[in-house]
């Protein structure tokens, strides 16, 4: 399950998938074209429940950061898990992606 909120300036993503792969990808796609029909300062990507995500869904990721206009804010994942958070690190994703973690209220931006 995908859950998408749109607020006046962000758009808030909740990723309800234990495994964020290419069989739920195209899923996400579509309902991110639904919600993406105007520009957003911002987009927040709750991971919080995603325990393993492939190929397929990082460059579905990447795609949402796209969207986004040059001169607004990073993606946002927040909660990444540890293996989330391995995988991000590994590709360097940690660089375009902005990574907020609520247990110990930190977070990371853009290198």
């Amino acid at each position: 399950m995908f859950e998408f909120i749109p607020t006046p300036l962000a758009l808030n993503i909740r990723i309800g998938h234990s495994r964020f792969e290419a069989a739920n990808v195209p899923e996400f796609k579509t309902a991110l074209e639904e919600h993406c029909d105007r520009s957003f300062d911002s987009i927040i990507i709750d991971v919080s429940e995603v325990e393993m995500i492939d190929s397929s869904a990082v460059g579905a990721l990447l795609g949402v950061q796209k969207r986004l206009s040059s001169g607004s804010q990073p993606v946002t994942l927040q909660n990444p898990n540890a293996s989330v958070q391995a995988v991000i690190e590994m590709l360097r994703l940690h660089r375009v992606f902005r990574i907020e973690t609520s247990e110990a209220g930190e977070s990371q931006s853009v290198a």
